[in-house]
């Protein structure tokens, strides 16, 4: 009679535990990260911000210089595709020398394990160690790393590169010049669909929520608070606008 009562409550203490378990994995499961979207929203947001801010800048400073709608026109589209490639090829130049400084790093770690694994071993360990980890346990999570992937560890939490903090020069590039295009092209129509007379105020305005729209999209995106992205996007971007319009004041004034 007790070893059956001792295996039903063994069974009872397993059902328990598996549980338990299930719960916990489903939590974790449940959980929703945003860095992995780190690489391209920065180059979104950006690409965005700049097609807003650098086209309704433009067409104000124009519109502010003259009366017609040719020049404006002109400098507006010119802005829009000038301003998308340079967005292109500055994000893929510029993510592109990450990259290869990653490799270079790659390199130099490989280097390294393959010339004294030992001394990596005790370097990776104290890595742990420093990260409050007590010395037996650090030598022992190290030395399992490094059987699984060696390379891949000394990456990750000696250098900090992961697959998530890998740069990825295309997407920088294709995402920029999007996004650009897309932002660029909100001033520009309403710069040539408004009245000569109400037009500036009108590009401004719709420049500005269009502002406060992206900085609440990149803080849903990023799982930030909206107010506060849109907040610093309008200030600096109000300040850009306001620079063009009065140097377009300032050149019609002048020569006109």
């Amino acid at each position: 009679m007790r070893a059956f009562h001792f295996s039903i409550r063994s069974r009872k203490l397993a059902a328990s535990a598996g549980t338990v378990a299930a719960v916990g994995v489903a939590q974790h499961v449940m959980e929703e990260h945003k860095s992995h979207r780190a690489g391209w929203l920065r180059a979104a947001v950006l690409g965005a911000n700049d097609g807003i801010v650098s086209t309704a800048s433009l067409v104000i400073g124009v519109a502010a210089a003259t009366t017609t709608r040719s020049p404006v026109f002109t400098a507006g589209v010119a802005g829009v595709v000038a301003g998308a490639m340079s967005m292109a090829a500055g994000e893929y130049i510029s993510v592109s020398s990450q990259r290869d400084a990653e490799e270079a790093d790659r390199v130099v770690e490989a280097e390294a394990l393959a010339k004294d694994r030992d001394a990596e071993l005790r370097e990776l360990a104290k890595i742990y160690e420093h990260r409050g980890v007590e010395p037996g346990l650090a030598r022992l999570v190290a030395d399992q790393l490094m059987a699984h992937d060696e390379l891949g560890a000394h990456m990750r939490d000696e250098l900090g590169i992961t697959e998530i903090a890998t740069a990825r020069p295309f997407q920088a590039a294709g995402v920029s010049a999007v996004s650009f295009f897309a932002g660029a092209i909100l001033p520009l129509i309403a710069v040539l669909a408004t009245p000569i007379g109400a037009r500036i105020v009108v590009t401004a305005i719709v420049a500005l929520v269009a502002l406060i729209g992206l900085g609440a999209l990149s803080a849903l995106a990023g799982g930030a608070r909206w107010m506060r992205a849109s907040a610093r996007v309008v200030a600096w971007s109000s300040i850009a606008m306001a620079m063009t319009y009065l140097i377009g004041r300032l050149v019609n004034a002048n020569i006109g």
